[in-house]
């Protein structure tokens, strides 16, 4: 008769015992290292305990990713293609919808050699006089537009022909801090982009000048009856004075307001010094 073998003492009392908690690698370096976590670290060991955290956030990564990419890889080929559409354009089309508002949009490309510096100064002059000087944004203004609007009943604005540029090619209309970042966004963007004179041709091809009117050869065309190339300082001032609203103002028929603002504009271009002021562009 075998004896009988003694029981595995070892083993039995090994399988009663927990299993030590194993914490996560980025856990263990710190208190190897004798180091706290960060905020940051603590959240990435949160995230990474909980699987379906963690497949959403790498998911919400990719999305913003593969978005950045997107926009700069549109802002590149933009630099170099004429901007045809914009959501500025298509908006004023829709809205004429179920109206007795004519449809048809006013719309000519020309690149910036093709159009009177007169008009690309007027603009400058009218809009945004810094435009050589700044990246993007005149914090000068912004804060004299804030101290403005507190007993302003209308807001005034501070935006920069940079701003608007990103607005009417890349953005909707809208008063949304949603909009207004990503405004702040493609201005940085086409500022690193596409440079001055580039900024300066897309807006002055792209900018509501009239009811379904956009950009200065078709605002040339359809009110002076020659193309933007040979357009004169008067001419080109009073362009300059409708932007604000070319809804309401008329460049055909010219109130006095706008005619006393188109001497302004002109007795400010030449204040600037007249056409060598963007010439460096």
């Amino acid at each position: 008769m075998n004896p009988q073998r003694p029981a595995n003492t070892f083993r039995n009392q090994s399988s009663q015992q927990p299993r030590p908690k194993v914490s996560h690698p980025v856990t263990q370096r710190l208190q190897k290292t004798g180091r706290k976590a960060t905020q940051w670290q603590k959240i990435r060991q949160y995230i990474r305990q909980r699987p379906t955290l963690e497949r959403a956030y790498w998911l919400v990564l990719k999305v913003f990713l593969w978005l950045f990419i997107s926009s700069v890889s549109y802002v590149i080929v933009l630099k170099y293609v004429p901007v045809w559409v914009t959501p500025l354009i298509v908006s004023r089309w829709v809205d004429t919808f179920g109206t007795d508002e004519s449809s048809h949009v006013y719309k000519n490309w020309r690149p910036y050699d093709k159009i009177s510096k007169e008009v690309a100064l007027a603009v400058v002059a009218s809009e945004d006089q810094d435009f050589p000087k700044h990246w993007g944004f005149d914090f000068d203004e912004i804060q004299d537009a804030i101290k403005d609007n507190r007993t302003r009943k209308r807001p005034r604005g501070a935006s920069t022909i940079s701003q608007q540029v990103a607005k009417n090619v890349f953005l909707w209309n809208g008063r949304s801090y949603l909009r207004k970042g990503l405004e702040v966004y493609f201005t940085v963007l086409i500022e690193l982009i596409w440079g001055k004179e580039r900024i300066l041709e897309v807006y002055l091809n792209v900018a509501e000048m009239g009811p379904m009117t956009f950009g200065a050869e078709a605002a040339s065309q359809r009110y002076y009856d020659h193309s933007a190339a040979s357009m004169t300082r008067n001419e080109a001032a009073r362009i300059a004075a409708v932007l604000p609203n070319p809804r309401l103002f008329s460049i055909a028929k010219p109130s006095s307001y706008i005619q006393r603002r188109t001497r302004q504009i002109s007795r400010q271009m030449r204040y600037l010094g007249g056409q060598k002021y963007i010439r460096s562009l």
